[in-house]
């Protein structure tokens, strides 16, 4: 399932040039709305998911930078184990690591990570985020679709059925 690769190049790629385009054109923190419910922003996060350690002293930075090294590591050696019809779990690592990717070429280069997409309803404000968050997060549901549904969501007969017919 290394060929699955693609998806983690690609994932990369179109976040890299949709923040260079962001940063190209917004000013930090400046505000487009695109939808009543949804605007384009420039900021800055420094920490995790949600600012989760933003204000830590600037040690979080190459917490995530190695952390994020490891799991894209990790991930890929499980892909390469992955059998040719375990696509669901392959395509879900595939996004998970282009989207950690993603992000640790920001910490790596700005010592931040760049956030430009958001979503709000009247004064509730989802927090900003970015192509590769949003490809980690389509990875995991893919990765969780296959651990609930098992084979049957990537087309595969449920091994209880199978296993009823022999």
């Amino acid at each position: 399932m290394l060929q699955a690769l693609w998806l983690s190049a690609l994932v990369v790629l179109l976040d890299q040039v949709s923040k260079l385009a962001v940063m190209a054109t917004l000013h930090d923190y400046q505000v487009i709305t695109v939808w009543p419910v949804f605007d384009l922003t420039l900021v800055y996060n420094t920490g995790a998911a949600f600012s989760f350690l933003s204000d830590a002293g600037g040690w979080q930075r190459w917490f995530f930078i190695l952390f994020a090294a490891l799991v894209s590591l990790v991930m890929v050696v499980w892909l390469g184990r992955l059998q040719p019809n375990e696509r669901l779990t392959g395509y879900g690592l595939a996004l998970i690591i282009g989207g950690a990717l993603g992000n640790l070429i920001d910490r790596i280069w700005l010592g931040k990570v760049v956030d430009f997409l958001q979503w709000h309803w009247q004064d509730w404000y989802w927090p900003a985020f970015n192509l590769a968050d949003s490809a980690i997060t389509l990875g995991v549901i893919l990765l969780l679709a296959d651990t609930l549904f098992g084979g049957r969501a990537a087309g595969q007969p449920d091994q209880k059925s199978s296993d009823r017919k022999s």
